[in-house]
């Protein structure tokens, strides 16, 4: 998959388009729960400030959107995360939304139900709700991706 293929895969995914900047960064506007998550409208959404992900420095993640869609009461979330060469993974989890990865650039293991799979630049991993998962760079390279979160009101 190339650059032009991977930019036209998120829109295509997130055919619900985003918010305005303010309202695009949950964690800026103190959105704490699915209750207080806004409808997401059409539009074009910007990166919020990189912040560790889970505390670790190694971790960077920016978020993008959070809300709901208007039909069939579906909530989406995408963020950003870059992950530095031997930085620890994510924990081990599980969610009743699913997950997808689209890696940017590096490489990295994604984790499902104790299968690791690799993945490159121009990859897109899945993982159904319920099934434990986490990804970890694996490479000698700072590693870059998308997670896309497609699922019930949590």
């Amino acid at each position: 998959m190339d650059r032009r293929e991977f930019a036209a895969l998120v829109p295509a995914l997130l055919a619900f388009g985003a918010l305005d900047t303010a309202e695009a960064h949950g964690q800026a506007t103190g959105i704490k729960t699915a209750a207080e998550l806004p409808v997401l409208v059409s539009g074009v959404y910007q990166p919020g400030a990189p912040h560790p992900a889970g505390g670790v420095p190694q971790r960077v993640s920016r978020s993008y959107v959070a809300g709901m869609l208007t039909a069939g009461n579906v909530r989406v979330e995408m963020h950003e995360t870059m992950q530095e060469p031997g930085a620890p993974h994510e924990p081990v989890g599980t969610h009743v939304h699913n997950e997808l990865w689209l890696v940017r650039e590096g490489t990295v293991e994604l984790t499902t139900n104790g299968v690791a799979r690799r993945m490159v630049a121009g990859d897109v991993g899945i993982c159904v709700a319920g099934d434990q998962h986490y990804i970890q760079n694996v490479g000698d390279t700072r590693a870059t991706y998308f997670v896309v979160t497609v699922g019930p009101r949590e």
